[in-house]
């Protein structure tokens, strides 16, 4: 029998599931202190919290047979995953759970924004019979522009063709074939922002998305606009919104998040061009059910079958794995992070998976999921995960082949990974020396040695003498210090490389001063995941034999 603890306020339709199973025991503990809560958690094999139970390091330390933590929604920020992979510890969410209810309140957004609804009911109740303030727009003919094509982003475009609306639809896994699929029209950025008369956008958090929707952004869209947020607070500047709003070249917005919940800034709140609702994209009666249908069914999958579906953290290797694939973890990881920037950011359509020397006679699965997950994370940033990470790449189209060679590529061991996107294509190979580490030695056709490091600047250039020179004394005026540099080359006096470790990063300007050196061609930051930011999302959690 397995005993499950419920603390936080969860549908019991959605945990019917585990309530009539015979190997499972549910018992409920609703706001149970947190003194209590140590006390007894050592008595439970799972525990399925919402949002008010903080599952702390200190909490999990009297958790010696918990085995998983559900959390019935999508953010874990109040369970501690890093303290529950050290601990072993299975950490699983609902992430589709809420996309109907998280569609519907987008499309009830729009409009309540494009006819002022909460405006007009708020005066009326306050006694003011108003109807010449509150002339809107309708959808019908308008062009709404979805940053965001994922599971959410495709729904709100389906509902909003029903309102006779033009979808303009952007993602970096978006191909024609499934924009013409779904009767949308695929766009860039930049388009949608000319085009649009209504944006809402449905992209993770990630350093690419934070602040996407700036004042230079804003200078961009047609006068008139207006926004929809329901995704995460932080995609779009508050401040330069509230600016473009006051300027009167955004007609208005409708938020549900903000940088910092609970919302105080007056800007916002006060705005009477601005709605806002408090982060209700996920509270519905049917969501909260399905949240925990999910969460539910895949507690007896873990326990009944070893199957994970929705894991934030990573199932255990065997130990004698772990011994020999653990130096190639890391690097399998920075390779799909450098691989997929040198694609310059597009998503790959194809992937191709080679290993040679001595690891082809490993179990390469962890490492290939590795690799496929360093490349998915640039634009999926913490939704991707071990367990997910084939069926997120099915779910975007994206194919992926895996060969083992017997050849011999002049190393011991040598990685060489390759993503491709139409006629683009990039590659990197890498290999572990003994005594060395991690080195990547193949970038593209050229042959280089470089250890992987947080901020490596590429450059492309002709090879003509003095270039190393300069490159070395721009980064100088700008006071950057080089860790290491390499060059490569395939024929003299041709194109070649240059790849320079750095102490920090390097911003747009230096970047454009360096294309301005006669016979550079392109200098591009590449940045990689820290060896203490990867270690803390792995994870060591019960052996599963199947996933």
């Amino acid at each position: 029998m397995y005993k499950i603890l419920v603390t936080d306020g969860i549908s019991d339709t959605g945990l019917k599931s585990l309530f009539d199973h015979p190997h499972f025991v549910v018992e409920r503990q609703p706001t149970l202190p947190t003194v209590e809560l140590k006390n007894i958690i050592g008595d439970y094999d799972a525990l399925i919290v919402r949002s008010q139970t903080k599952v702390t390091e200190e909490l999990l330390e009297a958790a010696d047979k918990l085995r998983v933590i559900a959390r019935a929604g999508v953010g874990v920020d109040n369970i501690d995953v890093n303290a529950a992979t050290r601990k072993g510890i299975i950490v699983i969410n609902a992430p589709g759970a809420n996309t109907i209810a998280a569609t519907e309140h987008t499309l009830a957004m729009m409009l309540s924004l494009a006819r002022k609804i909460p405006q007009a009911h708020e005066k009326t109740v306050s006694g003011i019979w108003d109807r010449n303030s509150f002339k809107g727009v309708e959808l019908y003919k308008k062009t709404l522009g979805v940053i965001g094509m994922g599971k959410i982003g495709v729904e709100v475009a389906k509902r909003a063709k029903s309102f006779g609306m033009n979808i303009l639809g952007f993602d970096p896994y978006l191909t024609e074939e499934r924009a013409n699929k779904l009767g949308i029209t695929k766009a860039s950025l930049d388009i949608i922002a000319q085009e649009s008369d209504f944006i809402t956008v449905h992209t993770p958090l990630t350093n690419d998305t934070r602040g996407l929707i700036n004042d230079e952004y804003l200078r961009k869209t047609k006068k008139g606009v207006r926004f929809v947020n329901c995704a995460r607070g932080g995609i779009i500047d508050e401040k330069a919104l509230v600016r473009a709003i006051q300027e009167g070249h955004v007609a208005g917005a409708a938020l549900d998040v903000f940088e910092k919940e609970p919302v105080a800034n007056p800007e916002l709140l006060q705005n009477p061009n601005i709605i806002v609702t408090p982060h209700l994209g996920a509270s519905t009666v049917e969501a909260q059910e399905k949240v925990a249908e999910e969460v539910s069914a895949e507690i007896i999958e873990i326990f009944e079958k070893q199957s994970i579906q929705n894991a934030v953290n990573m199932p255990q290797m065997s130990g004698e794995t772990q011994a020999k694939l653990q130096p190639y973890l890391l690097l399998g990881d920075q390779m799909g992070q450098l691989v997929v920037q040198l694609l310059k950011g597009n998503a790959p359509a194809k992937i191709e998976i080679n290993y040679y020397g001595d690891l082809i006679g490993e179990d390469t699965e962890l490492l290939t999921r590795t690799l496929l997950k360093g490349i998915l994370s640039y634009h999926l940033s913490d939704s991707v995960n071990l367990i997910n990470v084939l069926h997120l790449l099915k779910e975007q189209g994206v194919s992926y082949n895996v060969q083992k060679n017997a050849t011999n590529k002049g190393f011991a061991n040598y990685m060489e990974l390759s993503v491709s996107q139409g006629k683009d294509s990039a590659k990197v190979g890498a290999t572990v020396l003994n005594g060395y580490g991690a080195r990547i030695v193949k970038i593209n056709q050229y042959r280089i040695d470089i250890k992987p490091e947080k901020h490596l600047l590429y450059v492309k250039h002709q090879d003509m003498p003095g270039m190393i020179g300069k490159v070395g004394s721009l980064l100088g005026d700008y006071q950057i210090n080089i860790g290491t540099m390499q060059v490569g080359r395939t024929t003299i006096g041709g194109e070649a490389i240059m790849c320079l470790t750095l102490d920090k990063k390097v911003d747009a300007n230096v970047l454009r001063a360096l294309t301005l050196i006669d016979g550079l061609n392109e200098a591009q930051l590449l940045e990689l995941a820290s060896v203490d930011s990867f270690e803390a999302g792995r994870v060591k959690p019960q052996k599963v034999e199947s996933i």
